[in-house]
């Protein structure tokens, strides 16, 4: 039997929250690391001050002056296309007395100005502005004095990540075996964009269980049976569990689901819901994708879907259409979620309505899966007010596949293993 995670005595928490037993075949999480503001506190040091997050796509910003600000990571920083051409992403608080320098989500400007003492800074970070610059001496060093930037930034095929710990390794090195499912999403076509507008909501559940539902494919079917009815309505077929593929663990708490989806993909998969005058501009996309990449490799990415997991809290979900999803805690027992649809830059604009109803209709907080899914979890985060009375929650579905070496099927639990390993490596490490 292996103990995975021993939190530090700050509480009265259960001294072992991940235990893995091999010979017994059983991988359980003890219900305080999802209900305990101590290990809240705790993983955000260890985990959110040390990983690689994301913040943005490139095609969010496309032209000079282009920003954006949101929180990641709970932390306020902006993603800024310099008039130099170069795409940076800063904290959002003015060096003199940290007020938020940006107060609006987006939009496009040459500099921006703290409303509380008028400090301004161009699109490089520069500090450009300085009301009254006389009252601070000759020693003031006004050009160290720009926004600063989180200690790593880099992009990798479009997705931009920041990471707050200088001593971190480089984000290819980070990404391991995810990189390849980002390229998979990547070559769809010659060029992807974020879509106007984004979903964001919140529940009273830890984030972690966000991430696990995310890469969950045991709930599928339970779950969402209302809107497996009206896909067959709709398009004639229902899900069959035996056509869900694989779990798989990507290194470095990374994880992936596949599977094959009765559902329409724009990019390779037409059904009625995306309309008869589109079948043609569907199998054209298809075709391009085996010219570009060969049969093989088009298959892949067109026609078999896929969750993906980027450790701690990016999921990237590759179904009926691209979603990108952030999961933010912001307690022990609260969670914000921001997403965004991913499509082809440039695509038909009956083509992109349909992409934009199919991503409200399944994955909108007012669409068919996520009131199931919040649900469902914010029903999980109040039976753990069960505490010492039921402990454990178990993880083992799959552990005899995984440790023989046989296939896991993505109704397996692998998945969410992998991240749980990752989680406790880095907090017996803080």
């Amino acid at each position: 039997m292996t103990v995975l995670y021993k939190p530090k005595p700050l509480t009265e928490t259960p001294t072992d929250c991940v235990v893995e037993d091999i010979p017994a075949g059983t991988f359980r999480v003890n219900r305080a690391a999802l209900a305990d503001e101590a290990v809240f506190r705790d993983e955000t040091r260890a985990i959110f001050e040390r990983c690689w997050l994301y913040v943005g796509h490139e095609s969010e910003i496309p032209e000079p002056g282009d920003f954006r600000a949101r929180d990641v990571g709970d932390r306020p920083l902006v993603l800024w296309h310099g008039h130099d051409g170069v795409r940076r992403v800063f904290y959002n608080s003015c060096r003199h007395r940290g007020a938020l320098v940006c107060r609006v989500p987006e939009g496009n400007t040459r500099s921006m100005s703290c409303f509380y003492h008028a400090w301004t800074y161009g699109s490089t970070g520069a500090l450009n502005g300085l009301p009254g610059q006389e009252g601070y001496g000759p020693t003031f060093d006004r050009a160290g004095m720009g926004l600063h930037s989180p200690a790593k930034v880099d992009s990798y095929r479009g997705f931009v990540f920041a990471c707050f710990d200088p001593g971190a390794v480089d984000l290819r090195t980070y990404l391991a075996g995810a990189a390849a499912y980002i390229d998979l999403v990547a070559d769809q076509a010659e060029a992807m964009e974020i879509t106007p507008g984004a979903h964001e909501y919140s529940a009273d559940a830890n984030w972690k269980l966000f991430v696990e539902n995310s890469m969950d494919g045991y709930h599928l079917l339970p779950v969402h049976t209302t809107y497996f009815e009206y896909l067959e309505k709709v398009e004639g077929v229902r899900p069959n569990p035996g056509s869900l593929d694989e779990g798989i663990d990507l290194g470095n708490g990374h994880a992936a689901v596949k599977l094959r989806g009765p559902w329409a993909r724009p990019v390779a998969r037409w059904t009625p819901v995306l309309g008869e005058q589109n079948r043609e501009r569907v199998e054209a996309a298809y075709a391009e994708l085996v010219r570009k990449h060969g049969p093989e490799r088009a298959d892949l990415i067109g026609r078999v879907d896929r969750n993906v997991l980027i450790f701690p809290n990016l999921i990237i979900l590759d179904l009926m259409g691209v979603v990108v999803r952030t999961i933010t805690p912001t307690a022990a027992g609260h969670t914000k979620i921001t997403q965004w649809s991913l499509a082809t830059a440039g695509e038909d604009a009956d083509m992109r309505a349909r992409r934009l109803e199919n991503f409200i209709t399944f994955q909108g907080p007012g669409g068919f899966a996520t009131p199931d899914d919040l649900e469902a979890l914010e029903a999980c985060q109040a039976g753990y007010r069960t505490g010492a009375g039921v402990p454990w929650s178990d993880i083992s579905r799959g552990m005899h596949r995984e440790h023989s070496g046989q296939s896991c099927g993505s109704s397996d639990e692998r998945q969410m293993r992998a991240f749980w390993r990752r989680w406790q490596k880095l907090m017996s490490a803080r």
